[in-house]
């Protein structure tokens, strides 16, 4: 049988087999290290990967079965196109914990040495590069002094604005419909997104990379700084008008931002580039909002604020979790969880209220801070995802006051810490006015912003994000440790890949024969784990798959070489629906030599993300 261990193979033991890693796509021998050993050859399981497509079982039983369609039906009716309009909202979106650190988000970006051209549209479209459409016409941006909250509030007061072609987007969500009308009405939904022509690259932190009129900069701004803490201006700022001359009397005290002293060390560098990017490297001007930023750490109690309890009510509207490709930890912003209108009143039905929310988001944002690396090649930035799934909207009069009150916090104190600003789930009145308040942004911030509509959402993380750091909910693998898994972490890596419309992919792993002569593995017969013995041949294949949003079949079995041997069917193909599990979570005890298939068949027209990882497990008679 298929789970049987060979009679032929006498015991022995031995480290448990290496599995392949997740990202292993072809079907030679898996990575292992040569090695010589002089010991004789003993036989034990390793693992490979490969990936075969074919087309879709569904749709060749449909070809072989269903007459062929009237022509007329192959057409998408032009009125489905989305002819209507939808009127614009005035008013912002719901943007209260949004911790964009831009200065105000219209200052213009530093000049280089070959400027971009002014056309590069910056807000990305997650779509895949093969189905962009047409970058739209070039746009002046405009570089005026205001803040992003000024605007806000300038839009307030600006009477509804007639539908532009954005305003008039209708979101998608993932389906198990083939009509021409709809793929083409997802078509054209996805045309009007704001595209991507450019993305925000971070510049470096170390002195040696900085052009000249950079470091020349960072000299003057470090000089101030220096005059002022001798000087003992910082300390003595708010209070200077009292007692001047006990003021300065006093010495010099050290001063320190995010836990970093100022001109102490490398890190120190570091922070001060921040404000000179924040102020296109016009050294005064950074030192001016330094100073402000120190007095307003003092007043709102900053040092105080982090050994505050203020609960825990809000852990899910604003939580960190996981970390982008490059290392960013990244945040997410749940705006969806004020639907809850409970929760809503209790952040923000009065002033004192608001100011509580504020408190807890700032206090959330300085012990992330404290955990960033602040030496010239660290990481320093946080990645931001902002879902708008749910969003209350542009309506809550309460929630644009406190949007206004948090950006500005934000902007003021809290320079060039976004890497990237991710939206997703994103609802056509963001569209809308993004639309509006787009001119008024430096090209700068413009270059952070990604825009994902609720189809893409998924697609557009996994761009930046390892699949297996995202958290469940948003299609990744990742989830709590103390709700599931306790087989995987967010430390063992899947792989992604996509299942084209109309097509079978199958993910083979292979376990095959391999000898310790060549490779470097010990004996079976020296290992022993809780008294028990390791059985050679014998081993426990566990695995994780995913196809966001189903809508698809998906069948696993186990095929032995022997060829007196049976395939063992471990699940039967099953129609998976978007309301089914997002996470299957398998297990095989493998007995002898042979394959384990793992297959999704996608009879739909729309592409489909398949993730999956595995490991091997030493199996304990």
């Amino acid at each position: 049988m298929a789970d049987e261990t060979p009679a032929q193979n006498p015991p022995m033991a031995a480290a448990p087999p290496p599995p392949t890693s997740a990202t292993v796509t072809d079907s030679e021998s898996p990575a292992v290290l040569e090695k010589q050993d002089p010991s004789p050859p003993s036989h034990v399981p390793a693992v490979s990967v490969s990936v075969t497509e074919s087309a879709s079982t569904t749709i060749a039983e449909n070809e072989e079965q269903a007459p062929p369609p009237e022509p007329a039906a192959l057409e998408p009716d032009s009125s489905d196109k989305g002819s209507g309009k939808e009127e614009l909202p005035p008013t912002p979106p719901p943007q209260a914990v949004e911790s964009e650190s831009e200065p105000p988000a219209v200052t213009e970006a530093p000049k280089e040495e070959n400027p971009p051209a002014p056309a590069a549209e910056t807000v990305v479209i997650s779509e895949s590069e093969s189905q962009q459409p047409p970058a739209p016409p070039q746009q002046e941006v405009v570089t005026e002094s205001e803040s992003l909250a000024a605007m806000m509030e300038k839009e307030e007061t600006r009477a509804p604005a007639e539908p532009t072609a954005a305003g008039t987007t209708t979101t998608t969500t993932t389906t198990t419909t083939t009509s021409a009308q709809e793929e083409v009405a997802a078509a054209v939904e996805e045309k009007k997104v704001p595209q991507n022509l450019g993305s925000f690259k971070e510049e470096s932190n170390k002195e040696a990379d900085l052009s000249d009129s950079e470091r020349k900069a960072l000299e003057e701004l470090k000089q101030l700084v220096r005059e002022a803490i001798d000087s003992n201006l910082f300390n003595s700022e708010s209070k200077s008008e009292e007692n001047p001359e006990k003021e300065k009397k006093q010495e010099s005290k050290e001063v320190s931002i995010w836990g970093i002293p100022l001109l102490k060390d490398e890190r120190s560098d570091v922070i001060l580039l921040k404000f000179l990017r924040a102020r296109d490297f016009k050294a005064k001007d950074a030192f001016v909002m330094i100073k402000n930023t120190i007095r307003w750490r003092k007043e709102f109690g900053i040092d105080e604020l982090l050994d505050e309890d203020l609960g825990d009510d809000m852990e899910k509207v604003v939580f960190m979790h996981g970390q982008d490709k490059e290392g960013h930890p990244v945040c997410y912003n749940v705006y969806g969880e004020f639907q809850n209108k409970e929760l809503y009143q209790k952040a923000f039905s009065d002033e004192e209220k608001r100011m509580k929310f504020l408190r807890w988001r700032i206090q959330l944002l300085e012990k992330s801070i404290r955990k960033l690396d602040f030496s010239p090649g660290g990481v320093s930035t946080i990645f931001q995802v902002s879902d708008l799934k749910n969003s209350p909207g542009p309506g809550k009069k309460e929630l644009r006051l406190a949007t206004k009150q948090a950006l500005q916090v934000l902007q003021d104190n809290y320079p060039e810490f976004v890497a990237k600003q991710v939206f997703i789930n994103v609802p056509w009145w963001y569209l809308a006015f993004y639309t509006m308040i787009s001119p008024f942004m430096t090209q700068r911030t413009k270059s952070k912003f990604v825009i994902a509509l609720p189809s893409k959402s998924a697609e557009t993380l996994f761009k930046y994000i390892p699949p297996e750091q995202v958290p469940i909910q948003y299609g990744g693998l990742s989830v709590d440790y103390c709700d599931c898994n306790p087989e995987f972490s967010d430390a063992d890596p899947a792989t992604e890949m996509t299942v084209k419309p109309g097509t079978k992919q199958t993910v083979e792993i292979t376990i095959f024969e391999l000898t310790s002569k060549r490779f470097s593995f010990v004996p079976i017969m020296n290992v022993r784990s809780n008294g028990k013995n390791f059985s050679l041949q014998k081993c426990i294949l566990v695995w994780e798959i995913r196809v966001v949003g189903w809508e698809v079949s998906y069948g696993a079995e186990f095929v032995p070489d022997a060829k007196d041997s049976y395939a063992v069917i471990i699940q039967k193909p099953t129609k998976m629906t978007a309301k089914d599990e997002p996470v299957v979570s398998q297990s095989f005890k493998v007995g002898e030599l042979g394959k384990v298939l793992l297959t999704v068949d996608n009879p739909t027209s729309k592409k489909k993300k398949l993730l999956y990882r595995f490991k091997v497990k030493p199996f304990c008679d």
